[in-house]
């Protein structure tokens, strides 16, 4: 134990050092092609940033009237006794149960080691179930984060950062980030330590299906993420990132193994990995630097292949924005400084297209 931790150390002091020679010797040379500004806290991209109806912002369906004489509210619809099902689980939960924040559906025990308190049950009244909204398996959705695999030392400082402010979302109103912070705040440090060493011994599996596409199914915001329209059709994708669930009943159910499809720009996996792999002519620096050379991580440095391009590129844009502001981040802010807009969505592109 004692020489892992020793070896985790020794990889990420190197991948430090050469991240700081990499960005000192940009800012001696910069250089980089002229493109559309980054995203600023004040025009996000509302398909990386979803929010939900009634926050006042996005494409979402628009909350309906109350009906009824004297504009009374409808009477409450009766609760939904049926049991749920999942393919390939013979377990059952009714919609409240899987409406439960403090007790998560768990499709599949024997899939993975006995979860802890924190994990499965959380802690009422703020400390809310980890594994319910990132999934037993971590593996996460788009309005969260997937977490499987990354470092124990990692999700700690993760966590600090919540609880001391110097990590937030650019926008507001992004009701998943506001959660954390609460979370952070209101989990003991062993709750936090359980909980990072349950979820960095997984591995991330393959979780999200990218496609090049000129034109996308037209979509909506519902639960923080983008779901197929009511009435269907289709729309150009323009310069943005399209990810929604394969099978949004599954999703909803939280079945921790129906993933997602990211429809992406025709080109960007190409210019994505051009600018992580190169530099980009010094626009920025090579992404395996730091996160290694398969991008699966290097010592506490998180692994960014495979996860979800919602995901990486709030990350991006939250950085270049200052919301987030922990130690680790000090790192990457040479790094994303001088990142178009469509740099941005070709970097998401390639990295949710690589194997986790």
């Amino acid at each position: 134990m004692h020489d892992r931790i020793l070896r985790h150390s020794l990889l990420t002091a190197a991948a430090v050092t050469m991240c700081l020679f990499a960005l000192s010797a940009r800012a001696q040379n910069p250089s980089g092609t002229a493109g559309q500004p980054a995203p600023s806290a004040q025009n996000l991209p509302i398909w990386a940033y979803p929010v939900n109806a009634g926050a006042g912002r996005g494409r979402s369906a628009p909350v309906a009237a109350p009906s009824g004489r004297g504009g009374a509210a409808p009477a409450a619809a009766p609760e939904d006794l049926t049991p749920k099902h999942v393919p390939g689980s013979t377990a059952a939960y009714t919609a409240a149960q899987i409406r439960d924040l403090f007790h998560v559906p768990d499709w599949f025990p024997s899939s993975h080691p006995t979860m802890p308190e924190v994990v499965s049950e959380g802690r009422r009244p703020a400390v809310r179930a980890c594994g319910y909204c990132h999934l037993p398996n971590g593996q996460g959705r788009p309005e969260n984060q997937s977490i499987a695999g990354l470092p124990a030392g990692y999700i700690v400082q993760q966590m600090a950062d919540f609880k001391n402010g110097l990590r937030r979302s650019s926008e507001p109103r992004m009701g998943s980030v506001s959660l954390m912070v609460q979370i952070a705040k209101a989990a003991t440090d062993e709750e936090v330590k359980a909980a990072a060493e349950y979820f960095s011994s997984f591995k991330l599996k393959p979780w999200i299906r990218v496609v090049e596409a000129d034109t996308v199914p037209k979509t909506r915001i519902a639960g923080g993420m983008l779901v197929l329209a009511d009435g269907g059709g289709t729309e150009p994708i323009g310069q943005r990132i399209i990810e929604m669930p394969e099978d949004l009943e599954r999703c909803e159910l939280r079945d921790s193994t129906s993933g997602f499809v990211a429809y992406v720009p025709v080109g960007s996996i190409r210019k994505g990995e051009e600018l992580a792999t190169t530099g980009g002519a010094g626009k920025t620096i090579r992404c395996g630097i730091c996160h290694g050379t398969d991008l699966k991580g290097l010592g506490n440095v998180p692994s960014i292949a495979g996860r979800s391009p919602s995901q990486m590129v709030r990350q991006i844009i939250d950085i270049q924005n200052g919301a987030r502001n922990g130690p680790w981040t000090q790192l990457m802010k040479e790094s994303v400084a001088k990142l178009t807009s469509d740099d941005i969505v070709a970097l998401g592109a390639y990295l949710a297209s690589r194997t986790p």
